[in-house]
Formats: structure tokens, sequence, C-alpha cells
């Protein structure tokens, strides 16, 4: 081979398509060419002008002006109940955060949230309660456990319980419902009464018009919105980490158990916290339902009462007097804090978690 066949073939000491025995060639590669930023003009000291075109300036505008919007809607609700309630709460002759009573009366207003906050709170958690697990089943047999050709189908099936009008559901718990559930509500008041959660209520249980019925139809109400959210963060689970939990050995449970729950557990507990929300504002359901009385509320499944929602819809006919309509105002009011605290809780919990945003 002449010397002319390894011109130009660069290569290192001791390989072919380098000169034998010779040293490296004493060149190094070129650095990259970075280009330099120019004008419209082609003046290189000018950075790039970027064009804004008048759709784009709508849409900003558009876009900007309905969050907005939605702010100062949120603020105007709070300040016109805060107006609406403040005449009623001064001329209040009772303790209107810690008083059991409620009399509306404009000629001597005696009025306290604490019961009906109580019930609603009690009615609320305990649908959470009932409502957490059978969600959390159903999204994880729909992304972990089904196949694709059953798990859409029965996904929006699922969804469809969210169409449901509330009247239905308060009709469905009222009329079938709570005549099923009359035999568990006397066994659990017979055999476990000494439990105070079990105890004899202000309702009949033959009835059955008891938050136990409520809370039972509020969990099915809340089915679809916590379902619906978990299931949506479980599939954006990084098939990276199952497929190397697999890899690894794992069995299906410690997949789920190592690699989904962990990444879903965030986005799970804000969906019950929204599923929460729900509940406390429920009116139709819980109207039908609940039985209304005036003894306390005892903290036990079997009694009947109002809560803030169900109250207000039931004395609607009665808002003739500014006085007396206010006490309802504010009882709403207290609702309207205590939705918009829970709400930002659940937001606060993926505040924090980057695959949430």
């Amino acid at each position: 081979m002449s010397d002319s066949d390894t011109v130009g073939r660069p290569g290192a000491p001791g390989l072919a398509g380098g000169p034998r025995g010779g040293a490296a060639p004493d060149t190094a590669p070129e650095a990259p060419i970075t280009p330099t930023p120019q004008g419209s003009d082609g003046d290189p000291a000018k950075p790039t002008k970027v064009i804004t075109r008048p759709g784009d300036k709508i849409f900003k505008t558009l876009t900007v002006g309905s969050g907005v919007f939605v702010v100062v809607m949120i603020a105007l609700i709070g300040i016109f109940l805060l107006i609406q309630a403040i005449p009623s709460l001064a001329d209040n002759n009772a303790n209107f955060l810690f008083s059991r009573d409620w009399n509306a009366d404009p000629a001597n207003l005696a009025f306290g949230v604490l019961d009906l906050l109580l019930v609603t709170i009690f009615s609320s958690v305990f649908a959470l309660i009932i409502a957490m697990p059978v969600s959390l089943g159903i999204a994880l047999f729909l992304t972990q456990y089904a196949p694709r050709r059953l798990a859409r189908p029965f996904a929006y099936l699922v969804d469809l319980l969210a169409a449901v009008p509330s009247i239905i559901y308060g009709l469905w718990g009222a009329y079938v419902l709570a005549p099923a559930l009359s035999p568990i509500s006397k066994w659990l008041n017979e055999y476990l009464g000494f439990i105070p959660l079990f105890a004899s209520g202000s309702s009949n249980l033959v009835i059955g018009q008891t938050i136990f019925t409520a809370g039972i139809v509020l969990a099915v109400m809340l089915l679809p919105i916590i379902t619906a959210i978990t299931r949506e963060v479980f599939d954006r689970t990084p098939p990276m980490q199952v497929e190397g939990a697999l890899a690894l050995g794992a069995t299906k449970w410690e997949v789920i158990r190592t690699t989904v729950l962990p990444f879903g557990r965030a986005g799970y507990i804000s969906a019950s916290m929204l599923g929460l929300g729900r509940a406390l504002g429920e009116t139709i359901a819980v109207l039908i339902i609940l039985s209304s009385t005036t003894k306390h509320f005892s903290f036990s499944l079997f009694d009947g009462g109002d809560t803030i929602a169900s109250k207000i819809a039931r004395a609607a006919q009665e808002f003739n007097d500014p006085r007396g309509a206010g006490a309802y105002i504010a009882a709403g009011l207290v609702l309207f804090v205590l939705t918009f605290v829970v709400n930002a809780f659940a937001r606060s919990i993926i505040s924090g978690h980057k695959e949430y945003e």
C-alpha cells in the first residue's frame, strides 16, 4: 500500500486507517458554530422581535378575563353573604357559633349554627369513609386488572352516576334504600347500641330517615367524582417504574403497592377532599331523606336533623323578612367558608407534586 493511500484517513496509532507506526494526527475536532441571533434586518446586535398577532391578543384577553371573572364572582358571593348576614348576627340573642338552638323568628332572633354544622360534617365524613375504599378499588380494577375492552365501558358506566339528578338519589334513598336498610339498622342498634355511634337516635329506625341512610346515598353520589380523578392519576404512573418492578420479580399486588399507590396517593387524597366538598353542599337528596327534628344531634348514625344546606332549603319559603332570612344566610356563609377551606386543602395536597401540575 502506498503512502498516498493513507492520506486523509484519521485513526488512532496502530489502527487500520492511520499511518503504520505513526503518531495520531495533530488535529482537534472543530468547535460547533453557534448561530448569532439576528434581528429582522440582519443586525446581530438586535434580538429577534416576536410578532404578536391580533388574534393572540384577543385570546389572551379572553383567557385572563375568564380567570379574573371567576375570582371576582367568588369574592362577590362572599361579600353578599357577609353583608346580608351582619344585621341578623347583630340582633342575634344567642352565640351563633356555639349555640345548638335555632330560632329565626324576626321578633326574637336566637340562632346557632353548631348543631347544623355537626350534622353536616358528620354525615359527609361518614359518606366519605364509605366512598373512599370503594372508589379506590374501582380505580385499581379499571387501571390494573380489567382488560381495555371492559375497562372503557365500565368507566363510562361509573361516570354516568354523576349525571343522575340529586332528587332521584333522594327518592331512591327514601323509598327504596331506607326500607332495605331497616333490618340492618335494627341489628346494629340492638347489638352495638352501647357504642354511641349506633345508639338510639332521634329518628325512627323503621322509617329509616336517618344519617345512616343519608350517608350511604351521599357515598354513592361521591363515587364518580373520586373514582374518575383517581383513575386518571393511576393511569399516569410512569411505565418504567411498573416494568422495573415486574422485572425484579414483583407480583401484581407488589407492583401496585410499591409504584401505583405511592405515585397516586396525593391525587387520591385530593379527589377525596373534592368529594367531601360535594357532600357538604348536597341539598335535595339530604332534604328528602333526613327527617327534621327539634332534638339536638347526639352523634348517632340513627339521628335525624338537618344539614346547613337542607335547613336553608327547607325554610326557603319563609324568607319574607330580611332579618329572618339573614339568619339562614349567615349559616350559608359558614357553609361557604367550610367548602372553600376543604377545596383549598385539596389543592394544597397536590401543590408540591409536579406530576399533578
